[in-house]
């Protein structure tokens, strides 16, 4: 019992020592940003790969989401006659939770690891280190320039993957039901409120944030060689899944009590 006591307590030790080194890593981030030099070159090239490279995914999982989700509403509202409100379903679903949520884990699996990974391998082969002596500012560069290109494409990504979605559900809809394409999206836009879109926005704006400052930390304070590289991106794609879910909770109860007052 008293050998397990130094070891509880150094754990906890450690967990606190983490809150204050993410603490100051974003801290940092939010200093910096404001500063230049700004990477205005690095940042458009992120954009690319976080955004157009991921289209392929995005595209391919939204449209399944969209013909399965209405596949699986349907037989509910047939019991009740009612599967004309299947546009409007679709819609309030997808824009409010399922395109954000899957589109951001989406990113933190593929552009949360990569991030992870790539400046991992640039720590453990101290090219980090090497840029500092090269009066490079390696945080501005590597950290600054991913933080903000993932920031900005989650919600345009976010904003496709809806759209892909509805096309997907249009044509499940409009092979069982007839109907046309100007009747399901005037059911789509009729069904969803400005606050619908502007906390899916906000959502993604916070997802995106998450995923680059998540893969770049974990990156950043990776070690042991290459073994560290794997973890970090590991840990990379766990965390940033951990807290996407508790900032969708949280976004949800802000807004359903925006809706509600």
């Amino acid at each position: 019992m008293d050998d397990k006591k130094p070891v509880i307590s150094k754990k906890i030790d450690n967990f606190f020592r983490g809150l204050a080194d993410a603490y100051a890593f974003v801290k940092r981030f939010f200093i910096e940003v404001w500063l230049p030099p700004y990477e205005f070159k690095e940042i458009l090239r992120q954009c690319y790969e976080i955004g157009y490279r991921s289209l392929p995914l995005i595209s391919l999982t939204g449209f399944i989401i969209g013909i399965v989700f209405t596949n699986q509403s349907r037989p509910s509202l047939a019991e009740f006659g009612a599967t004309s409100w299947l546009p409007a379903l679709i819609s309030i679903a997808v824009v409010r939770a399922l395109g954000p949520l899957v589109t951001a884990l989406i990113a933190a699996g593929k552009v949360g690891s990569s991030i992870g990974a790539e400046i991992g391998s640039m720590k453990v082969t101290e090219q980090i280190d090497a840029m500092e002596v090269s009066a490079i500012n390696p945080f501005k560069y590597l950290v600054i320039t991913r933080t903000m290109a993932t920031t900005l494409m989650i919600p345009v990504l976010v904003m496709y993957t809806d759209f892909v979605a509805l096309m997907g559900s249009f044509i499940n809809v409009n092979q069982n039901e007839m109907v046309s394409l100007s009747t399901f999206f005037v059911q789509v836009f009729e069904s969803i409120s400005f606050l619908d879109i502007f906390s899916s926005v906000i959502k993604s704006l916070v997802f995106g944030f998450t995923i680059g400052i998540v893969g770049c930390y974990k990156g950043y304070r990776s070690n042991q060689g290459t073994e560290g590289v794997g973890k970090a991106a590991n840990a990379s794609v766990v965390m940033s899944m951990f807290l996407i879910f508790i900032e969708e909770l949280l976004a949800l109860q802000i807004v359903n009590a925006i809706r509600n007052a």
